[in-house]
C-alpha cells in the first residue's frame, strides 16, 4: 500500500476549494451578463407598466360626470318653458308696446292709476295692459343682505295699447306720468325683442317664487348696496377693525369697495368688502 506524501496532505484543501457547489449556487443568483441584465430589467419594468396601464376603476368603466341636482334641472326647464310663453304671448297680443316715464319711486302707484283710468273712462278696447317690470334683487343694507323683488325700470312703466288721440290722452294724463319715452305726440312703439328683454327679468322672479328649488337657481341678481362715494364709515371686521374710513370707490359687480383709512396721520387706500364696514350715524 504506497503512502501518501506528506505534501498531499493539502489535498483535503485543494478538495475543498475545488468543491464550489456552493459557491455556484450563489452565483445563480446574480447575473454578471449585463446586456441579459438589463433585458431582464426592461422586461421586468415593461411588465409593471402594463399592469399599471391595465388597472380600471372599480366596476370596468371611468367615473360618470356628475350630474346636476333634479331640482336644478326643473328649474331650469321651468324657466325654458315659461320664456317660451312669454314670446308666444307676446307675438299674438294686439296693441303695441310703449315706455311710460313716471316719477321715480311712483311705478306701481302709476299702474294703478292708469288701470283705473282705463275703466272709468271705457278704454279697454284701446288700452289692454299696464306692467311695471321686476327683477330679483339683493338688497345689502349695513352688511345684511336680503333677497327682494324691486322695480327693474325705476322711472318707467309699460303699456300695451291701440295708440289714439284718446288713448294717448288717456295715459298722458294720469297723475304722476310725465310723459311718453320717444316724441311727445307720436311715441315710438318698442321692438318685440326690446319688451322680451324688459319682461324677462319679470318672468324669472315668477319662476323662483313658484319654484321649490330654492333661493338662487337660475335667478339674474342684482347686488344692491346702500353706500355712496363720500360715505364716512367704520371697518368692522379684518386688520383695519375699529378704523375710520371714507369710501371713494364702489364695485357692485363684485361686491368690493375702495376706502382711506388714516393710518399714522396718513390717508391710506385700503380694498375692503361691503359686510367689513358700517355706516357712520352721525
Amino acid at each position: 500500500m504506497t503512502e501518501v506524501p506528506d505534501g498531499d496532505s493539502a489535498a483535503p484543501a485543494e478538495n475543498i476549494q475545488i468543491d464550489l457547489g456552493p459557491a455556484e449556487d450563489a452565483d445563480t443568483g446574480i447575473n454578471l451578463d449585463f446586456a441579459d441584465f438589463s433585458a431582464e430589467t426592461s422586461d421586468d419594468v415593461q411588465i409593471d407598466l402594463g399592469a399599471v396601464d391595465e388597472v380600471e376603476p372599480a366596476g370596468g368603466e371611468p367615473p360618470a360626470e356628475a350630474e346636476p341636482p333634479v331640482e336644478d334641472v326643473e328649474a331650469d326647464e321651468a324657466l325654458v318653458e315659461a320664456l317660451e310663453e312669454l314670446h308666444d304671448g307676446l307675438v299674438v297680443k294686439p296693441g303695441d308696446w310703449f315706455v311710460v316715464h313716471t316719477y321715480s319711486g311712483m311705478e306701481n302707484r302709476v299702474k294703478q292709476n292708469i288701470d283705473n283710468r282705463v275703466k272709468s273712462l271705457n278704454m279697454e278696447d284701446f288700452i289692454y295692459e299696464t306692467v311695471v317690470p321686476t327683477e330679483d334683487a339683493v338688497e345689502m343694507r349695513n352688511g345684511q343682505k336680503k333677497n327682494v323683488t324691486r322695480t327693474y325700470m325705476p322711472g318707467y312703466v309699460l303699456v300695451r295699447m291701440e295708440m289714439t288721440d284718446e288713448s294717448w290722452g288717456t295715459v298722458r294724463h294720469t297723475p304722476s306720468v310725465t310723459g311718453f319715452v320717444g316724441n311727445a305726440q307720436e311715441p315710438t312703439p318698442l321692438s318685440l325683442s326690446e319688451v322680451e328683454d324688459m319682461l324677462t327679468p319679470s318672468v324669472v322672479a315668477r319662476v323662483n317664487a313658484e319654484s321649490q328649488s330654492g333661493p338662487g337657481r337660475a335667478r339674474a341678481r342684482v347686488e344692491v348696496v346702500d353706500y355712496a362715494v363720500g360715505d364716512q364709515v367704520m371697518v368692522v371686521d379684518g386688520p383695519f377693525a375699529g378704523v375710520h374710513a371714507t369710501i371713494t370707490e364702489i364695485n357692485t359687480h363684485n361686491q368690493r369697495l375702495k376706502a382711506n383709512v388714516e393710518i399714522l396721520g396718513r390717508e391710506t387706500p385700503v380694498d375692503l368688502t361691503f359686510p367689513q364696514i358700517q355706516k357712520v350715524m352721525g
